[in-house]
């Protein structure tokens, strides 16, 4: 097996950091935090959840998960109604607001990045679009 340096392992690192991190200011128009951006995301792909079950999802306390759940209840983004079979829990679900926001979000950050690499020229896209899936492979190995 190939030694790959620390200094190469450390650029590709900043590298994919920089990019996640200009990724998420072309949606920062909406104040939203990461996590709040998560918890939104996942409640539009999976459903309603209780507060503990967004917490283990997200890999926080449940305590620190009630604070982000509050601010964007306060926001108006998400709701939270009866569980259908425990009475003594609550679901956490978008609002017609939140999921707005979290569509107008998602579609500035992939505005930006589909301008990005607009900008490349052909053989570049095609590296780029290879790299992808390779480190999509790295990350489901």
């Amino acid at each position: 097996m190939t030694r790959i340096s620390d200094t190469t392992v450390n650029d590709f690192a900043q590298a994919i950091g920089l990019l996640v991190r200009r990724i998420r200011a072309a949606s920062s128009m909406h104040d939203l935090s990461w996590m709040e951006s998560a918890v939104m995301a996942r409640l539009a792909k999976d459903g309603p959840a209780t507060t503990a079950e967004l917490a283990r999802s997200e890999g926080v306390k449940p305590q620190s998960m009630g604070s982000v759940v509050a601010a964007l209840e306060e926001k108006g983004f998400i709701e939270r109604k009866p569980h259908p079979t425990d009475g003594r829990q609550l679901n956490i679900q978008l609002t017609p607001k939140g999921e707005a926001v979290r569509r107008s979000a998602k579609d500035a950050r992939r505005t930006w990045l589909a301008q990005a690499i607009a900008q490349l020229d052909e053989e570049e896209r095609k590296v780029l679009l290879m790299a992808g899936q390779i480190i999509t492979r790295l990350v489901a190995a």
